[in-house]
Order: C-alpha cells, then sequence, then structure tokens
C-alpha cells in the first residue's frame, strides 16, 4: 500500500506553481459613496423587526428532550425504545440538530473499492459536552481533528437509537467523511425488543425501517450501524435479513451515500456468537447490507479465511481493532499500528474503536501530543482523501479555544468548545528529507494564537545548508481548476526569521490522493505567473480588501491569482524559501491563520439577504443584585429567547449572532440603538439560534428597555459582510403595570 509519506520531486504527473503575490487592492471610495451607505445603514436600522415583551417570570417549561433542563441552551439527543422511536415525527425543536450540509466531494469516492478506514467513536456513554448543539464551556475537551485519515466515523453508545450530535456531522461533513447513527439491543430487555418488530410479519420490521431512514434523513446524517447484542428467536433472525435488505434499499434511495452496516454478533442460527470473522454463519447479514463489521479478537488465521468468503467485497468487511486492547488482541493502544498491518495485508477495511483511548486513559494536559503520536503511528497504513469542491476556505480551527478570535480581533475570552466550528483540518505530523542534511518540517494545531477562531496551525522547520526550499502539503484538492482562481494565504513569522512564505499548489492529473510530507521544491517545475485584478465587483472588492496589508497580531495576508485551463488543483502546500545571502541552516516557525481558494466566478454573485426574523420561546429571569457589596452592576434581568430566520444554507460557513444590549429606564418606544460595538453571543449553523441568559438592563414601571440582536451570514467564500447588511431584531420590553 502506499502510504502518505515524503513526496519525491520530479512527480512527472505533476507541475508544481509557485504563485508569486498579487498586489490586490480594493477600490477608492469616494465621498458620495459613503454618504449613500452611510443613509443605507440609517434605513436598514430603522427596518430591524421589533418584538414588543411585556416581563413575565412565569415557568414556561422547554422540552427536555431538546433542550438542557437547567439553563434551556439546545441539545443533542437520543430514543431509548421501541416506542420513542415509532412515535417519533420531525418538528420545529428537531431542527436545531440539522446537519448544515452533506458530505463535501472527496476522491476517491467512499464507493470505490480501495480499503477504508472506520473510527466508531465510544466515550464514557455519549452525549457529553458534544450534546451541546450551540457549544459550551468546556475546558479541555476531547477533540479529534486527523479527518483526512478516516472514511466513516460512527457515535457510538447504548441508547436504542443514537443520533449523532450535530457538531460531529458538521464537522464529518465539512471533511468528506460519512457519518452513522447506532441502532443497538442489547440483554434480556434488546430481545424483547427486536420480538416486537422482528418475529411478526413485514409491516412491523418495515416500520421500525422506515423510521430509521426518515431520522437519517431529516438530520442530513448518512446511515447505522446495526449492532444486535442479544439473541433472537427463529422468527426474528429470519427476518432480520429481510429488515436489513429494507432498511438499506430505502436508505439509498432517501439518503444519497447512505450506508448499512452490521455489527458481528447474531450468528444464522439465532444465537448471540462472536465469530471474530465472517464466515458462513454471519455470511447472510453481510449479503443483505453494505458492509461487516467484525469483533475484535480475531488472529491473522481470520483474515485469511474471509479472503475466500469476501470476494469483491473486501474493502465492504471492516476487521474491528479495539484501541483498548481489551481481550485477545493483535495490538491496541500504542501498538495499534499491528493490527493495521495485517489487516491491510489481506486487503481489509479497519474498524478503529474508542482511539478516544489516548483521551479517557492518558493525561489530559498531555493529549494533543498523545493523539498525534495516536494517529502518526498508523499513518502509513491509512491512506487519505481529498476535498474536491470549491471554495476551500480553513482557519484551521479545531472547534475549541482559550478565547475567540474573529479575523485578528479578540472578541470573547474564555474557554470554548463547539465541534460545528472546526474548519477543515490538514495532515499533521513530523517530516523529514532524505539523505544528512538534517531538513524538517513539523506541523501542528496550536491554541495559543488564532486568525479565526480558537486555533492555528503551527509549522516548525529546519531549511538545511545545502537545501534552497522546502514546501510542506497540507491538503490535497482534486478539483478541476476554474478559469480563473483567487487564493489567500495568512500567515506570521515567529522570532526572528527572515525566511520567504509562499503557497504552492501542484496541478495536473494526480495518480494519487495521499498527501503530507515534506520536498525541496522541483527546480524545473512549471511556473504560473498570476494576472492582476482590474476594478473588481463589490463581493470581491470585500475578500481583498485585506491583500498585501499587515493586519491586527502581526498576521500578514497574501493574496495570489492564477488563471489555468483544462487542468486538475492538486496539492495545496506551503513553501519556506531561506533568505537571500543565506547559506547557513535556517530554523524558522510560522503560524497559518487562513488558507482560500475561491472560483473567482462564486465571487461575481451578489449575497443574499437575512430575511424574515422571528422570535419565540421568551424566557424573563431575574438576576441576582450583587451592587449592594460593590462586586458588580444592580440588579438586572435576564432574557433567554429563540431567533428564528430565512437564509439560503448552501450560501454559508455558519451565521455570527450578536447583541447590543441597550439600557432600561428610558421611555417606551426609543428608537434604534447607537453606534456601540456588537458584543458575540456565539454561532449558530441552522437559520436558528437559542440565547441563553442575556444579562439586560431592568425597566422601571411604565418605562422600558431594548436590546437588539444581529445576524452576521458567513459567506462559504470566507469574506466579512459588513455590519449594514446583517439581518437585525430588536426586543423592546417593558415591567408589567401593576
Amino acid at each position: 500500500m502506499e502510504a502518505p509519506g515524503v513526496t519525491e520531486p520530479g512527480v512527472a504527473t505533476q507541475a508544481a506553481a509557485l504563485l508569486q503575490e498579487l498586489p490586490l487592492r480594493a477600490p477608492a471610495i469616494t465621498e458620495e459613496q459613503r454618504e449613500r451607505r452611510a443613509r443605507r445603514r440609517i434605513e436598514e436600522q430603522q427596518e430591524a423587526a421589533v418584538f414588543r415583551e411585556v416581563v413575565s417570570f412565569t415557568p414556561d417549561p422547554m422540552p427536555v428532550r431538546y433542550y438542557d433542563k437547567d439553563t434551556t441552551s439546545p441539545i443533542s439527543f437520543y430514543l431509548s425504545s421501541l416506542e420513542e422511536l415509532l412515535a417519533w415525527t420531525p418538528d420545529v425543536e428537531d431542527s436545531f440538530n440539522v446537519a448544515l450540509a452533506p458530505p463535501e466531494c472527496r476522491q476517491p469516492p467512499l464507493s470505490s473499492r480501495r480499503p477504508r478506514t472506520l473510527l466508531c467513536h465510544d466515550m464514557m456513554g455519549g452525549y457529553l459536552d458534544d450534546k451541546f448543539i450551540q457549544g459550551s464551556a468546556a475546558q479541555n475537551p476531547y477533540s479529534f481533528y486527523h479527518w483526512q485519515y478516516i472514511d466513516i466515523f460512527v457515535y457510538f453508545s447504548h441508547h436504542t437509537v443514537t443520533i449523532p450530535p450535530v457538531g460531529w456531522t458538521n464537522a464529518a461533513h465539512r471533511h468528506g467523511v460519512c457519518m452513522l447513527g447506532t441502532f443497538i439491543t442489547e440483554w434480556q430487555e434488546g430481545g424483547q425488543l427486536c420480538e416486537a418488530f422482528l418475529a411478526g410479519d413485514e409491516h412491523s420490521y418495515r416500520a421500525v425501517a422506515d423510521q430509521l431512514v426518515l431520522i437519517a434523513q431529516f438530520f442530513r446524517f448518512d446511515g447505522w450501524l446495526i449492532n444486535i447484542e442479544n439473541s433472537l428467536s427463529l422468527a426474528a433472525v429470519g427476518n432480520m435479513p429481510h429488515f436489513l435488505q429494507y432498511l438499506t434499499t430505502q436508505l439509498h434511495q432517501q439518503v444519497p451515500g447512505g450506508l448499512v452496516l452490521w455489527y458481528d454478533s447474531v450468528v444464522s442460527s439465532g444465537q448471540l456468537k462472536w465469530q471474530d470473522e465472517l464466515n458462513e454463519h454471519n455470511r447472510v447479514f453481510f449479503d443483505s447490507c453494505d458492509g461487516f463489521f467484525t469483533n475484535y479478537n480475531w488472529q491473522e488465521g481470520h483474515l485469511e479465511r474471509m479472503q475466500g468468503q469476501a470476494g469483491e467485497r473486501q474493502a465492504d468487511v471492516y476487521v474491528g481493532v479495539d484501541v483498548f486492547a481489551r481481550g485477545n488482541v493483535v495490538g491496541g493502544r500504542f501498538d495499534t499500528n499491528k493490527s493495521l498491518e495485517l489487516i491491510r495485508k489481506h486487503g481489509f477495511s479497519a474498524a478503529l474503536f474508542a482511539p478516544g483511548w489516548v483521551y479517557e486513559c492518558l493525561e489530559k494536559k498531555d493529549f494533543f501530543q498523545n493523539q498525534d503520536k495516536f494517529w502518526s503511528l498508523l499513518a502509513r497504513y491509512l491512506p487519505t482523501h481529498s476535498i474536491c469542491s470549491l471554495p476551500f476556505v480553513t482557519s484551521f480551527c479545531m472547534g475549541m479555544g482559550a478565547r475567540r478570535v474573529c479575523y485578528g480581533q479578540e472578541v470573547a475570552v474564555g474557554p470554548w468548545y463547539h465541534p460545528s466550528a472546526q474548519e477543515i483540518q490538514p495532515l499533521f505530523g513530523e517530516h523529514r528529507l532524505e539523505g544528512d542534511g538534517g531538513g524538517w518540517v513539523k506541523t501542528l494545531s496550536c491554541l495559543a494564537d488564532a486568525w479565526n477562531g480558537g486555533s492555528s496551525l503551527l509549522i516548525e522547520g529546519v531549511i538545511p545548508p545545502e537545501v534552497g526550499e522546502v514546501a510542506v502539503r497540507l491538503f490535497s484538492l482534486q478539483v478541476p481548476v476554474p478559469p480563473r482562481v483567487f487564493l489567500s494565504l495568512v500567515y506570521k513569522l515567529e522570532g526572528p526569521s527572515n525566511v520567504r512564505v509562499a503557497l504552492e499548489l501542484t496541478t495536473g492529473d494526480a495518480g494519487s490522493c495521499h498527501i503530507g510530507g515534506i520536498c525541496p521544491l522541483n527546480e524545473t517545475s512549471c511556473r504560473h505567473s498570476p494576472q492582476p485584478l482590474q476594478v473588481p465587483p463589490t463581493k470581491l472588492a470585500r475578500w481583498v480588501g485585506r491583500c498585501g496589508q499587515q493586519l491586527s497580531g502581526g498576521w500578514v495576508q497574501r493574496c495570489y491569482e492564477v488563471n489555468l485551463q483544462g487542468c486538475l488543483l492538486g496539492d495545496l502546500l506551503v513553501s519556506f524559501q531561506r533568505p537571500p545571502g543565506s547559506q547557513k541552516e535556517e530554523n524558522f516557525v510560522c503560524r497559518l491563520g487562513e488558507i482560500q481558494v475561491v472560483d473567482a466566478k462564486s465571487l461575481l454573485a451578489p449575497l443574499p439577504q437575512v430575511q424574515s426574523i422571528s422570535l419565540s420561546h421568551v424566557r424573563w429571569q431575574p438576576a441576582a443584585s450583587s451592587a449592594s457589596s460593590g462586586e458588580g452592576p444592580p440588579a438586572g434581568l435576564r432574557l433567554s429567547c429563540t431567533l428564528h430566520w430565512s437564509f439560503p444554507l448552501s450560501h454559508v460557513r455558519c451565521f455570527r449572532l450578536h447583541c447590543c444590549p441597550g439600557t432600561g429606564g428610558g421611555p417606551l418606544g426609543r428608537g434604534p440603538l447607537g453606534p456601540e460595538k456588537p458584543k458575540l453571543l456565539g454561532l449558530a449553523f441552522v437559520n436558528q439560534y437559542r440565547i441563553v441568559d442575556l444579562a439586560v438592563a431592568t425597566a422601571g414601571p411604565g418605562q422600558g428597555g431594548r436590546v437588539e440582536f444581529l445576524v452576521e451570514p458567513v459567506p462559504r467564500e470566507g469574506f466579512l459582510v459588513p455590519q449594514a447588511e446583517w439581518g437585525r431584531a430588536a426586543v423592546q420590553y417593558s415591567m408589567p403595570s401593576t
């Protein structure tokens, strides 16, 4: 198997293009244009939707399935029984848990015959900090970011119907990874559940299958792992293949690319008897669905026997590896590579069960080092995949941090965790140049600084004396080149280094989707000359507005343009060149804040507007006074409510929600707020957001208060939308007259 290691220079099918910086600038703005924009801003402020509320402390309980009982923050949920499954119908409250988009286009497609890698995430019962759909203030949470190594992610728990928390689904889909939930039955109760829907006629098992398909379709995940961990009667086991066939057929019709996998547990006689292989006792289940997930206590002999059983479907057999190394296993923990080596030797897919072992069992303070170590040991056995769609934009945010940063500006301080906010992650690792020169490059995620989000990508390396340039591969795109492409790199060098930083990309028919590694730049490669931009349209002007500028926090943005015909965009790299005249070893530490690859055509279309803002589920609570002790503001109110709006989700990466809290005690009907800076509340990945316990000022009798909410769309291309074009809504409130 070809490993994603060091790439040799001079690959015939690729041409490296070292891009030159463009002097891109937004067009000058005349005084007349400024006045016209100011008038428009005032008009839009006056058009903000206004909702009038009389403060009431009457309890209004929220459905506990959908909202945290203490805070009313929306949460992901599971179903615990057959009755709950059959009774579920889509509800407006379910909308928080719907994924933003299906999986990104990828190469090779999941349907290819290449052996795959499945990750089965089982951690402490599931639905931990990841259940909070809008994020939480969790400190030191578990995070997974080696997405380019895996093809399928299974969210596992011991609840009957495990619906993946939407944060995991959004992160997986952004990386082109398929997301599965789990349908599990266990023990005596599980046996009774199976008898209820499998021992009768086809109407019973079809009703269950239809609900599972509807749930996957509505929440926009991709299918199910079926795990029957209890014995079955002859009638029930006889209907199981029919259930699997019907479920698989219906899922394929309703969910493009959907998958149904069977776990190695029950055999065709109905006994619960793990086989640790595909054989004649469980083959009937494999033949009835998309794949088979073996139990973990196999040896090489099991793999040899399975080759005959699987036939042309070897990639559909996922050989289970318990990373906790429980039972008689070949290898787990930091020896998991021993299991992977045998699995790949025999041409099977792999199912890594509970790789969160590095988080659960080792020191939390060393989590990132241990996580990187674990996956680096497996890297040679894990073929990677490419994202093959534009725009391609990432700030390397892991969906967590110690503070929140927006384009170099700190907007909030304190720990946060929001899996939906994780952006596309590169291939991490340490790579060394061949030979004795000592050159190397290492990539790792870093929470110490960020350009946008909570983290950035840190690249450390050494350029040996005999080498002029090195380049580290971060991504493989495999995208047909549009006629005109814009690229952007935001970075900063740490410490006294004068190395030159630039983007590099390869073009041509890349023969592999593997990425990663470090190489000297190919001196014979073809270099494309970018063309300067003419005066750009409004949307494009916003995109290039910061190009070439020294930005806050020491960040620098470089912009590029590429014009190519009939080519395929291949690998995306960052190169480091020694300073002019230098002949010594050069050390460098570079922090990447953002990379963008954008089809110029997409910047010509106007951005839609946030429309139809509405308000629901309003809850008021008194806030305790701390003024008497001199430790805080006077007594006030806490407002919770849900904002809804309309916007085509295919145009956005997310929404940023802000508020401008006004002051109470003024006359009712006061006008729009002044120019105070909006406060970031959080991120939304659907057209609604739950504001939770927002502190607002008390309104006196006969007087009112006002708080304004702003909905900022974040376009897929990654530019800032002016505040005048955000959606706006105001809550104007008063105390009861009696």
